[in-house]
């Protein structure tokens, strides 16, 4: 599973901007025809590429930016069997009660997918570089939907293992459209540690189509929605479920949490798991220098992690970050990254006292 050594990434989502968020809502307003949203998605898209290919990422994403929100209202929206809710709370401080809500009216099917084979082939024909493919695992997608006695689904696992075939069947499309990269971004054993759910079964059965045909990796956050964690932030009490998952890179945040648990990368590694490290925070408005992340590199490195195992990226998306701010830290990745191979390389080489 070795690569180049210190590749940079991202987790997935770019900063919206305001053109985009403005044209989002006038388009929710039926303001815009088809070909009118459909120019400005392949404009966001072109954006978000062209911010990450000027940083110098190498392994870059389309930014997402064919998705209003993280999960719910775009793919809930090729689901049949739902109905939109009204949001518990519309007022006061931004917050997680304010997201929206569906009701299952049937059990859900996804007749034409979820849109991310069209995503992936529309992205792919806009770059030469690697392009890694995002979409939520089957706990976090079940996360908007009521359940309860009397409902559809009576619990959020028996509503969950209703997405496995639909994500299934999602992901084998993803791999026949020349997908190598994908990610599953699964937070759901990080925030919901005590759930009653067998994270590990359900990830797993979701990627098992695509295991060994595409390099699988695994997102796992402590939330991101308005730059709010949703959860005590330790990997510590999960790391056996996160070595029960059949992928083949680990994609967690450190960096918000002033890089605390780093040592746990080292034994990822150890049990065979490639690991994609969060050292740039995107919950906060410090700007990092490229010595800032240098620092960071240089304390995962110092714990025996291998640099041909270790992938760079932001602690997760960049759709709650400002653009301005998105871009300044996108440079100052790849330029920490640049600092921490030339010290590699002048270790490396003998110096002129040892020639002589």
């Amino acid at each position: 599973m070795s690569h180049e050594e210190l590749l940079t990434s991202v987790v997935g989502s770019h900063a919206h901007p305001a053109w985009f968020v403005s044209g989002i809502e006038e388009a929710e307003r039926g303001r815009f025809g088809p070909a009118d949203l459909a120019e400005m998605l392949d404009d966001a898209v072109d954006l978000a590429i062209h911010d990450q290919e000027a940083a110098g990422i190498d392994v870059i994403t389309d930014g997402e930016m064919r998705r209003a929100g993280f999960f719910t209202a775009e793919f809930y929206r090729h689901l049949t069997g739902v109905r939109a809710l009204p949001s518990d709370r519309l007022l006061g401080a931004g917050g997680h009660d304010q997201q929206h809500r569906f009701e299952v009216l049937e059990p859900i099917a996804a007749p034409d997918g979820l849109s991310v084979i069209g995503e992936f082939t529309a992205a792919k024909r806009r770059t030469t570089r690697p392009l890694k493919v995002t979409l939520p695992g089957p706990y976090t997608l079940s996360g908007r939907l009521r359940t309860g006695p009397g409902e559809v689904y009576e619990t959020r696992v028996a509503a969950a293992e209703a997405f496995v075939p639909i994500l299934q069947a999602e992901l084998s499309g993803l791999a026949d459209a020349g997908a190598t990269i994908i990610q599953v971004d699964e937070p759901s054993p990080a925030i919901h540690p005590d759930a009653p759910a067998d994270f590990v079964g359900l990830f797993n059965a979701a990627v098992e189509p695509v295991r060994g045909r595409v390099r699988l990796g695994a997102h796992l956050c402590f939330g991101n929605y308005l730059g709010r964690p949703l959860a005590a932030r330790s990997y510590r009490p999960i790391r056996d479920a996160i070595l029960g998952f059949g992928v083949d890179e680990l994609v967690l945040e450190f960096a918000n949490r002033e890089m605390a648990e780093i040592d746990l990368l080292a034994e990822l590694v150890g049990a065979g798991r490639d690991v994609a490290a969060g050292v740039i925070d995107v919950k906060n408005y410090y700007l990092e220098t490229a010595d800032d992340v240098a620092a960071r590199i240089e304390a995962i490195l110092a714990t025996g992690v291998s640099a041909d195992r270790l992938t760079l990226v932001p602690d997760c998306g960049f759709s709650q970050t400002a653009r301005w701010a998105t871009t300044a830290k996108l440079i100052a990745l790849v330029a920490g990254r640049d600092l921490v191979r030339g010290r590699a390389s002048k270790l490396a080489s003998p110096n002129e006292e040892t020639q002589r």
